[in-house]
């Protein structure tokens, strides 16, 4: 069956970012406040993706678990924002981003490791600031809109011309100088030809549940976030542990696939919840996304490897570390977010470019809004020069976002002699 119709461009922007994850808010900020027409697409109708949506609300760790905090940027203001008006807090010992000697002497002392510097959030409350946060920044909204194609400009291969979405409103075509790939699937880029790498995604799924107890220890510690905690249906954690032998892993871009992930995971969390009185426990809320964590992301120009630890990279758009192991330090290149033979798309956060635990590295929140903050800031530079995504002035890029509390490039002293491979966090 062959289906032609005509499609009324609706609108027109500088910048267009497809998906309203941490990452997609970030880019679409970033650039908003740099003084630049921008529309943030958002298919559900809550910001934050798997921080929100997804239900891992769990800022994880931006500092080195050495009392040294090496994510700042928007990282740390978001982290500022998940907390502005819901629970969570981070560890009290840190003070302007470190945690002093004499505390960390004491840590030593007691043969104790120093807290990392991390917190929990709610999940509603954060996807309520973040839209806050992008009203009061300039950026268009549009929820509940689903990006279905993408035009590519036949005169100038290589180039994006515009993206086809469905709403209430109809089909319609929005165009845009550059373009963001925030989808955390890589949805755009797939309908746009740009090649990609997949992974496959554990069982793994969670809601969030509270019952009498939970409830009785809240008001006894007057402290709401008592009150609420992760109910797992598959119980896979992030290496695939208590993964079942008999479940396939999920692809995570097939309907058939999603599905399956869904009715599986829904059904045997029932199970886990059926036999408990009724009046004795709830389910606050079940996620409004597949929680999956790796599906696509771009096959760019280069490719994290976990072996880059500890390395420096002159594009370097941000130094992240480690979120599950002490000591180990990153930095993000920026061709992990680009391909030179697309001129005007760029990607960011879970679609940032890593192999094996890398990615894993690079996709969490903290790293992921580094990412999308970065691709905002690029795109705004590249219209003002007019020079396609990838060719953009890295020197002018970095001095931009250092202006912005991003650390470049981490601080060699930072690296320990030894380090320990024990994972402590997994999300």
């Amino acid at each position: 069956m062959r289906l032609t119709r005509e499609v009324p461009v609706k609108g027109r922007y500088d910048i267009l970012v497809a998906g309203g994850g941490v990452a997609g808010v970030a880019a679409a900020v970033s650039a908003a406040r740099l003084g630049r027409k921008v529309l943030l697409m958002e298919k559900s109708l809550k910001l934050g993706g798997l921080a929100t949506l997804g239900l891992v609300n769990f800022f994880v760790p931006m500092c080195n678990g050495r009392g040294k905090q090496i994510i700042f940027g928007m990282a740390e203001e978001f982290l500022r924002l998940a907390l502005k008006y819901g629970y969570g807090d981070v560890p009290k010992d840190y003070v302007n981003g470190k945690i002093p000697e004499e505390k960390l002497e004491a840590y030593r002392q007691a043969g104790k490791k120093p807290p990392r510097y991390m917190t929990r959030f709610s999940p509603e409350l954060f996807a309520l600031a973040l839209t806050e946060l992008c009203s009061q920044s300039g950026v268009e909204l549009m929820f509940d809109t689903l990006l279905t194609d993408t035009v590519a400009d036949p005169d100038h291969p290589g180039r994006l011309l515009a993206v086809v979405a469905e709403n209430k409103s109809g089909c319609a075509c929005y165009e845009a100088d550059y373009f963001v790939d925030a989808t955390g699937d890589g949805d755009l880029m797939a309908r746009t030809g740009i090649p990609t790498r997949l992974r496959k995604n554990f069982h793994t799924y969670m809601g969030l549940l509270t019952d009498l107890e939970r409830c009785r220890r809240a008001v006894e510690k007057q402290d709401i976030e008592q009150a609420v905690d992760w109910k797992h249906g598959g119980p896979a954690n992030l290496y695939g542990g208590f993964h079942p032998a008999e479940v396939p892993m999920y692809d995570g871009t097939d309907s058939a696939d999603v599905n399956r992930y869904v009715v599986d995971n829904q059904l045997e969390l029932l199970d886990k919840l059926r036999d408990q009185p009724r009046k004795s426990r709830d389910l606050v809320i079940l996620p409004g996304m597949p929680q999956f964590r790796t599906t696509r992301c771009m096959d760019a120009d280069y490719v994290l490897q976990e072996t880059d630890t500890f390395r420096h990279f002159p594009d370097s758009v941000g130094a992240i570390c480690d979120f599950d192991r002490r000591d180990y330090l990153y930095e993000i290149p920026y061709r992990t977010l680009i391909r030179k033979d697309w001129d005007n798309v760029i990607t960011a956060g879970r679609c940032a470019a890593g192999e094996g635990y890398a990615w894993d590295v690079l996709r969490v929140i903290p790293p992921a809004i580094l990412s999308g903050q970065a691709a905002g800031a690029a795109c705004v530079q590249a219209l003002e020069t007019g020079c396609a995504i990838w060719a953009v002035d890295l020197p002018r890029l970095q001095k931009t976002l250092e202006g912005q509390n991003v650390t470049i490039h981490f601080d060699d002293a930072d690296i320990p002699d030894k380090v320990e491979d024990v994972t402590e966090y997994n999300d």
